[in-house]
This record gives C-alpha cells, sequence and structure tokens, in this order.
C-alpha cells in the first residue's frame, strides 16, 4: 500500500528505444515480431494527415462497435492506453474516488496515475473503493489474471472496473488463443481498454479504444467529455479501422502459429543459458531470472551491444527480466552477446543416457 500523498516525479519506464536509439534487437517489448501486419501497414501510410479526422469518429465508432456486437455509443478514443488509464483514473477522482486497486505485479501507468492525483494505491487487487485494474493476460508475467475469477456480472462495482486487453490478441495458449474475434471468456460487464498496436506490430502508432460495460453509455460521455479534439490522429484511426478487417485479423491469427514457435525455442535457448523462467506465460512474452550477481551492468552492456531486455525491478521483480519473443537471429544474437560478457560461462549439461542432456 502507498501512501495517497505519494507522488512521483521521474519519467514512468518503458520498454523500446530509449535514449541510446533504436535497438538493434529489442527484447523489451511485447511487440508482435512478425510484424508490422502490411495491410494495417498500408492503411497507415495511406491515411490522409492533411485534413482532420471526424471528431466525433462516427464510422470508426461504427466499425469498432460492430467488431464487438455493441453500440457505436460504448466506444471510448483515446490518443493511447496509457492516454485512457490516466483519463479514467481522473474521471474515478472526480467523482470521490480515493483508492485503486492495481495487480501485484503490473503496468506502471496504473499506479502512476493514481499516485498524481493523490489516490491510494493497494497492491494485489481487490474491493477498492474506487478503480480497479486486472490485465489479461498480466504483464509481465503473462498470468490469468486472478482478480478476474472475483469479476462477478451484476456486481455494483463493474462499472468502476477496467480490464486491460493489450495481450488479449497476443495469446499464444490453445485454450485462449485468439481467433480473430474478441472472446466470450472477457467479463463484459466491466470496461474493456485495447490497443491493437502491439498485435499489429505497429507500436509507434499511438492509438487505443475503450468499451464501456453495457450499461455505461452516460460514464462513456463523461470519459468523452474529458478528452481534448482529436484524440486520435489520421494514422491512428487507419490503424483502429484497419484492425477491424477480416484479412487483418487473418494475418493475426496466422503469425501467432509462428509466435508460439519462436517462444519454444527463445524460452530453450534461454534454459540452456541457465536462466530460470518464471512458468505458466499464456503470451509472446515472458520473465525470466538470469545467472548474474550484476545484472544492471550486464543489461547495459547488452544494450551497448544493440540488444534491449526489459528490467523487471519497476514491476516488483527485481533480478528478472522480461523478454518478448523475437525471431530466431535476434535470439541467437541474444545468447552470443551474454555469452561474451565478461566472466560468464556455459552451464554445464550431462547427458542422461537416453540422448537428452539435464
Amino acid at each position: 500500500m502507498t501512501s495517497p500523498r505519494c507522488f512521483s516525479t521521474s519519467v514512468p519506464l518503458h520498454g523500446g528505444p530509449d535514449a541510446a536509439g533504436v535497438p538493434v534487437f529489442d527484447f523489451s517489448t511485447n511487440s508482435n515480431a512478425c510484424g508490422p501486419c502490411p495491410e494495417a501497414l498500408h492503411a497507415v501510410q495511406a491515411a490522409d494527415a492533411t485534413r482532420y479526422p471526424d471528431p466525433a469518429y462516427t464510422a470508426l465508432r461504427e466499425a469498432l462497435g460492430a467488431f464487438h456486437g455493441v453500440a457505436p455509443g460504448r466506444i471510448v478514443l483515446a490518443a493511447s492506453a496509457s492516454e485512457f488509464i490516466h483519463r479514467i483514473t481522473a474521471l474515478a477522482a472526480q467523482q470521490g474516488a480515493v483508492q485503486v486497486a492495481v495487480p501485484q505485479y503490473s503496468y506502471g501507468d496504473y499506479a502512476q496515475a493514481a499516485q498524481v492525483r493523490g489516490l491510494e494505491v493497494l497492491r494485489g487487487g481487490g474491493a477498492a473503493a474506487g478503480l480497479q485494474w486486472a490485465c489479461e493476460p498480466s504483464s509481465p508475467l503473462g498470468l490469468e489474471d486472478p482478480a478476474l475469477g472475483a469479476w462477478r456480472p451484476g456486481d455494483a462495482a463493474a462499472a468502476r472496473r477496467v480490464l486491460d486487453c493489450a495481450y488479449v490478441p497476443l495469446r499464444l495458449d490453445p485454450e485462449g488463443a485468439w481467433t480473430g474475434a474478441p472472446q466470450p471468456y472477457l467479463p463484459s460487464a466491466s470496461w474493456q481498454l485495447w490497443t491493437p498496436n502491439k498485435a499489429l506490430g505497429l507500436t509507434g502508432v499511438r492509438a487505443a479504444y475503450a468499451i464501456a460495460p453495457p450499461d455505461g453509455e452516460e460514464q462513456a460521455l463523461g470519459l468523452t467529455a474529458l478528452a481534448p479534439s482529436w484524440p486520435v490522429g489520421a494514422h491512428g484511426v487507419a490503424l483502429l479501422q484497419a484492425w477491424t478487417q477480416a484479412t487483418v485479423q487473418q494475418w493475426l491469427v496466422r503469425s501467432l502459429r509462428t509466435l508460439g514457435a519462436w517462444k519454444a525455442r527463445q524460452q530453450a535457448l534461454c534454459t540452456d543459458l541457465g536462466w530460470a523462467l518464471h512458468a505458466g506465460s499464456l503470451a509472446n512474452y515472458f520473465c525470466a531470472q538470469p545467472v548474474s550477481v550484476k545484472l544492471q551492468s550486464d543489461l547495459a552492456a547488452l544494450r551497448a551491444s544493440g540488444i534491449k531486455l526489459r528490467d523487471a525491478t519497476s514491476f516488483g521483480l527485481p533480478g528478472t527480466v522480461r523478454l518478448g519473443v523475437l525471431a530466431p537471429a535476434a535470439q541467437d544474437a541474444l545468447q552470443a552477446a551474454w555469452q561474451a560478457l565478461p566472466g560468464r560461462t556455459i552451464p554445464h549439461r550431462v547427458s542422461n543416457g537416453s540422448g537428452e542432456t539435464s
């Protein structure tokens, strides 16, 4: 639990490019490494940037509503997921919220948005007297969020709950794998926040949308009123329109098969390096604990060689890194760079007599 008077002045930590520029091999983000989706990229490149979008986003909200099978009035456009996180937190504070519940390990913007507004942060979920967050699957571990088991339809608290669906389209497990349409297991009584740019491999295009609960159109109007004019530009509109197209969804579904094979190879490579894997990830990323007594300097050395991993300390997991799944060439570069670090040794693997090693 953090003090409601504890304000953060530091820049939130994120993966991706940094002051050193664009990494050659970037394991620090969860963007779809099979991307960019060609059709979505073409739509973004063809966007007419000489004109304002429709300020009401009429056609876009209709397309997104049809894609999800909901009324367009339940769709709220956002400049990005992070922008929506701050906006809905501001609305919750405006309506008298005093607490925000966030997962034990989670995206830092949930807590940061609460702290800068003087709200108390409850880690590990719980029935906060305000706003409740869940992420499916969770980040950084890629697990099913335990909070969802307590989110029952018809609960009076549903309007104060937000499910971050950023990684739903990137689930790789057979039971929950994305099929090209929203999954029926998602709790419809809560808010849903969607950011397709990760799934389409176009994270540089900042655009997102949220879906209000069935009885939440009035709250959707309140959130829209809090937004500046045109929160989503022409390129973001093009991305979100492309997201609803069947051919784009077919590309995404095909890419998941490739990501699944790459993930198995990357996890095996990490195991060969002697890293301890956090089990159970359902998505295109996972966490591991490298064998290192000076992890920060090792990560800095990797970054200097063009390879970036996501230090999970800010998630509450010191000594751990989160790795987005990348192609085999990037994996091999990581292996070579790690083994080239000073004092690095390769774990000795002994045959068990069956052709396998241990």
